[in-house]
Formats: structure tokens, C-alpha cells, sequence
């Protein structure tokens, strides 16, 4: 299973609205880059239960993206400020995105 590590921003920013189960095997799995098997083992499930939680999680990451939009604009709000563009181009930049919102 490749990892998308989109996915890790995403559990950044929507992570709290998932079970704490789900957001621990998500973190482990994205963050500490532990294998399904470690993750398995430390938690005391199958490999498949880990790979199950994980996948349900992700579905709901993109979801909640899809719907709110939040990392996105955050991301490109980071992208506007750190550019190097004059102070009245990014201020327009920004303004763009927070009309999105």
C-alpha cells in the first residue's frame, strides 16, 4: 500500500474528528512511518484491522478535505506569504483565497 503523505497534513488539520483509534494508527502509520505489521504488533490487532482502520481513515481525511477545503487554503496561504512577490502581489494572493473561504 503506498502512502500518500498528503495524508499527514490532512491528519494535521482534521485529525480530531476522527476516533482516537483511527487517529493513533493513522499517526503511527504517516508519521513514525511504522509498517502495518509494527502497528499490528504494538497494538495487539491483525495486520488487516490495521490496514482496515487506516483505509476508513483516509476516506474520511479526503472527505472532510473535499468538504472544508481547510488544508488546502492554509497551504496556499502559507505558499502566498512565503513567495517571493511583492508585498501588494501577495496581499492580493491572500485576499483571493480568504474570498474562498
Amino acid at each position: 500500500m503506498p502512502k500518500d503523505l498528503s495524508l499527514s497534513a490532512l491528519l494535521d488539520f482534521y485529525g480530531p474528528f476522527l476516533s482516537e483509534k483511527q487517529r493513533n494508527l493513522l499517526h503511527h502509520y504517516y508519521n513514525e512511518d511504522l509498517s502495518l505489521s509494527e502497528i499490528a504488533e504494538n497494538e495487539q490487532i491483525t495486520r488487516q484491522g490495521v490496514r482496515d482502520l487506516i483505509k476508513r481513515g483516509e476516506l474520511q481525511l479526503k472527505k472532510y478535505e473535499e468538504e472544508c477545503g481547510w488544508c488546502q487554503n492554509v497551504l496556499a496561504l502559507q505558499s502566498a506569504i512565503d513567495s517571493d512577490k511583492s508585498e501588494t502581489e501577495k496581499l492580493d494572493a491572500i485576499k483571493d483565497i480568504v474570498n474562498k473561504f
